[in-house]
């Protein structure tokens, strides 16, 4: 019996999804597709899949005749809610920390070299994330015992870094404040009879470990370890005459876990006290003492931090103290990133990095220039985890995390690099309609209306093809002949099946940079349209998402990612 078309209730899902898939594609809808999600949403038709074929194919090809304004009205008809893209969410979860029921203490210890990277972000993210699971406290430590490694304008960039990346800090600490807590603990070691100080030279006192044996000053009496600390104290040394040290045991099988240095001299002052002290404590000293004062219930780093905690476990165990739950991930290797602040502070100096924020290199600031979200640095660090496994840092998967996050937000414009003028003869006046973002009409459209002596700018990579293939489309607009001036030749969108490339133009634009993250700029034309924006990203379309540094007689562009 014959049925209808009109009168099948088929008919119906499968023209909203054809309809759908249309307006989500520049009008364009894929029959498979849209047959897949007709028998998504009624598997009880999938006896009737050859049928449901062939309609779809009629329906489409009627669907794809209209016009994608006409697309856009109708399917805002039949259904409002299938304007919005589904986006399937992957949930991704830290592991449960024990013993973390009853809230965390936990902290991050930046050292305060310059600011923020990448690589940075990740004890920074896990830490936060933590602390916002559980409760309890963050602390931000600045690690500030080197101070020939400290640049002053760090103490400022760190916390707005960590305050951009939506790391909630709850307490600051300087351990520069701290040398008087160190020194009094190490004496408390030195009375134990768990520490000493040690005069040797520092390449015999290491060959000594090396080879299983102690030093001379090791087993010096209580006495005389105690004189000597207070010489240390009261400038009786000079650097590299003196260290303190803590026992660990000489038979370790692990040469780097054997006694290490407590303290050491430096003759150098510090940016925040000056020359107040020359008796500076190492990291594995400060460290431990800090972590149990300020009550660390859990410790994560990475496990580049082994040995560093198998050192300080002695201190806790000389000390009597409880030792936190200590938690290590693997090492991660980031490529094509400048992250070392000593070589980006030298580019400064020298002129060759434009600041701190240079998109050459991996800082944060350099990521939020350029309109990376502190929301995909966040994700890739959650779903990447706390396994032990080292793992090397994918640029393209944090540009597909940004991309979730920024696609939805970015408008649509036009830029066309290295712009070559053609006029265009044929037509007394040209129009077209772009919307600013495909998936939410509701934003609008770029009108475009070119009369008089007509012409248009092309990008100088794309004149070749079109001298060679004759004809090219102007996307949203019209198609042209080649030839000085150009031939406008109507807008039938059927040359696209004869191998006619879509390209980029603009019309009475404004002059844009876009700057790029190896260094180099394009210059070109970008649309009026975009006068609009400020600070935020946009889509230059087939080119890439870009944040807009820029923007008033001239635009000035930061490339973020395709």
């Amino acid at each position: 019996m014959f049925v209808s078309p009109m009168s099948d209730p088929m008919h119906d899902v499968i023209r909203k999804y054809a309809l759908q898939n249309a307006v989500f594609f520049k009008g364009a809808a894929n029959p498979k597709s849209v047959v897949g999600k007709v028998l998504g949403e009624c598997p009880e038709f999938r006896s009737r899949s050859a049928e449901i074929i062939s309609m779809a194919d009629d329906i489409v090809a009627s669907v794809n005749r209209m016009s994608l304004e006409d697309q856009t009205k109708e399917l805002q008809t039949l259904d409002s809610n299938l304007m919005v893209k589904e986006k399937k969410e992957r949930t991704h979860e830290l592991p449960p920390l024990d013993g973390a029921d009853k809230g965390v203490v936990m902290r991050i210890a930046p050292g305060p070299s310059g600011p923020l990277h990448i690589g940075h972000s990740r004890v920074s993210v896990l830490n936060d994330e933590y602390v916002k699971r559980y409760g309890g406290t963050l602390i931000n430590r600045f690690e500030d015992t080197n101070p020939e490694k400290i640049a002053p304008e760090a103490y400022d960039m760190i916390p707005e870094d960590l305050e951009w990346l939506g790391v909630k800090i709850h307490k600051t600490v300087m351990q520069s404040d701290r040398f008087e807590i160190y020194y009094d603990i190490t004496k408390k070691l030195i009375s134990g009879g768990t520490a000493y100080v040690c005069t040797c030279n520092a390449d015999e006192w290491r060959d000594l470990k090396e080879n299983m044996r102690a030093c001379p000053c090791r087993g010096l009496s209580e006495e005389e370890q105690s004189e000597r600390y207070d010489r240390l104290l009261s400038n009786g040394y000079g650097e590299g005459e003196a260290i303190a040290v803590v026992k660990t045991d000489l038979r370790h099988p692990n040469p780097a876990v054997r006694d290490f240095v407590a303290l050491r001299i430096v003759d150098h002052p510090h940016p925040r006290v000056g020359s107040k002290y020359n008796v500076y404590p190492m990291m594995n000293l400060s460290v431990a003492i800090d972590d149990h004062l300020m009550g660390m219930t859990h410790v994560i780093r990475g496990k580049d931090h082994l040995n560093n905690t198998f050192r300080q476990e002695y201190i806790y165990r000389h000390m009597g103290w409880k030792t936190p739950h200590f938690h290590h991930y693997g090492l991660v290797s980031i490529p094509d990133s400048v992250l070392k602040t000593s070589l980006i502070k030298e580019g400064i100096a020298g002129s060759e990095y434009a600041g701190w924020d240079d998109v050459r290199t991996g800082t944060l600031r350099a990521m939020k220039k350029r309109g990376i979200r502190p929301e995909a640095i966040r994700r890739y660090w959650v779903e990447s985890g706390m396994k032990p496994i080292d793992i090397q840092f994918t640029w393209e998967n944090l540009y597909a995390m940004n991309r979730d996050i920024i696609d939805g937000e970015a408008n649509r414009y036009f830029f066309v690099a290295d712009p070559v003028e053609f006029d265009i003869f044929g037509a007394k006046e040209i129009t077209g309609k772009a919307p600013l973002h495909p998936d939410h009409p509701e934003r609008g459209t770029r009108d475009y209306s070119l009369s008089g002596d007509i012409s248009v700018s092309i990008s100088s990579q794309d004149v070749d093809d079109f001298e060679k293939k004759g004809m090219v489309r102007l996307k949203d607009l019209c198609n042209i002949e080649y030839g000085k001036p150009a031939a406008y030749a109507g807008t039938d969108l059927s040359v696209l099946k004869k191998g006619v490339r879509v390209i980029q133009w603009v019309s009475s634009g404004i002059p844009a940079e876009l700057h790029m993250p190896d260094g180099t700029i394009l210059k070109g034309m970008t649309e009026s349209a975009i006068s609009k924006e400020k600070g935020s990203t946009v889509q230059f379309e087939r080119v890439g998402f870009a944040r807009i540094e820029k923007n008033d007689d001239s635009v000035l562009a930061i490339f973020t990612h395709r």
